[in-house]
């Protein structure tokens, strides 16, 4: 193993991640100069990830690059915004050495050219450990027209995009704790999918919208709290993967199971408040792009959120991941 790596030469070997952005001023200065755009809101969000904690240990470096960058991305999608930029702050334990940070490294390239987005800056650290990341991501929106939490109003349609309960499940195949035999549960949670591809359809239909980290009914509850109404959400009309079908198959469907799939989280799937003149529409537009889309219930008049199963009352005391629930490698 090397010894330890210069923090400048680490800064140095991320200039290509610049993508010759002009506005990262070559890593050579402590802060990037973003100019504004007439027409746009600049939208910020950042993220961090703790090893052990929203990643298991021993995961490959490229694999956590990419992972902190989809996820962060997903606040963005979730607001409509074009992302184009990103901050990037590693806090590096010790046996992090060159062809570790090599890999790292690589993930962020991989996924900058991916996703279009460049690095404009940030800070390198050491820490006694754990590893720990956070990405600040940029993104522009229409002036005035980025998706909020606290659009949503009674009447509307609770429209879910992309596959709800595929990263609670694909954590615990990573872990080996369920079949996986292609590999495409892990896969979805190693590397989710920020669904940036549904701007346009939620421009045009969607009054409210929220990314599903922390578990659906967790996420959809805080688009109902934000906008001053109540929800009720279908569990069985919720769109499911061929492998979560086949695991809930497998769970003899019960209504505990299908609460797992809502409320496990690291789904990165996105819940919409939609007028229920424009469900159909929408849902059409969503699923051309290849997302699944489903109406999987309303928002309501009455405070709270209740859940169904075939039209039948579930309780359930746990609506989604909490970070105060400590070490659980996502």
């Amino acid at each position: 193993m090397t010894g330890p790596v210069d923090e400048f030469d680490w800064i140095a070997s991320l200039r290509g991640l610049t993508r010759g952005d002009a506005r990262a001023l070559d890593l050579a200065d402590d802060a990037a100069i973003v100019p504004g755009r007439p027409g746009f809101d600049l939208v910020i969000s950042k993220d961090a990830m703790v090893e052990g904690v929203h990643f298991p240990v021993g995961e490959a470096p490229d694999v956590i690059a990419r992972r902190l960058l989809r996820t962060s991305l997903s606040d963005l999608a979730a607001k409509a915004a074009a992302p184009f930029g990103y901050l990037l702050l590693t806090a590096w334990p010790p046996g992090r050495d060159e062809a570790w940070r090599g890999r790292f490294r690589a993930g962020l390239e991989a996924d900058g050219e991916d996703f279009g987005i460049a690095l404009l800056g940030g800070d390198t650290v050491s820490t006694p450990g754990p590893l720990t990341l956070s990405a600040t991501v940029f993104g522009w929106a229409e002036a005035g027209r980025a998706m909020l939490r606290s659009g949503a109003r009674a009447g509307d349609a609770l429209i879910v995009c992309g596959p709800i309960g595929d990263g609670w499940l694909g954590l615990m195949a990573a872990r080996g704790e369920i079949p996986d035999p292609d590999g495409a549960l892990a896969r979805h949670y190693r590397l989710p999918a920020p669904l940036l591809m549904l701007r346009a359809p939620l421009l045009a239909h969607a009054r409210a919208c929220a990314d599903v980290s922390d578990g659906l009914i967790a996420d959809a509850g805080h688009v109902a709290e934000a906008s001053g109404v109540g929800l009720a959400i279908e569990l069985v009309d919720l769109p499911l993967s061929a492998a979560a079908g086949r695991w809930l198959a497998g769970e003899a469907d019960t209504a505990a199971a299908r609460i797992a799939l809502a409320s496990g989280g690291d789904d990165y799937a996105l819940v919409c408040a939609v007028g229920p003149a424009e469900a159909a529409a929408f849902i059409a537009e969503v699923e051309a792009l290849g997302v699944p889309a489903r109406l999987a219930g309303a928002f309501v008049a009455a405070s709270g959120v209740t859940l169904t199963v075939h039209g039948e009352g579930v309780e359930t005391g746990r609506t989604g991941w909490r970070h105060s629930e400590g070490e659980d490698g996502r």
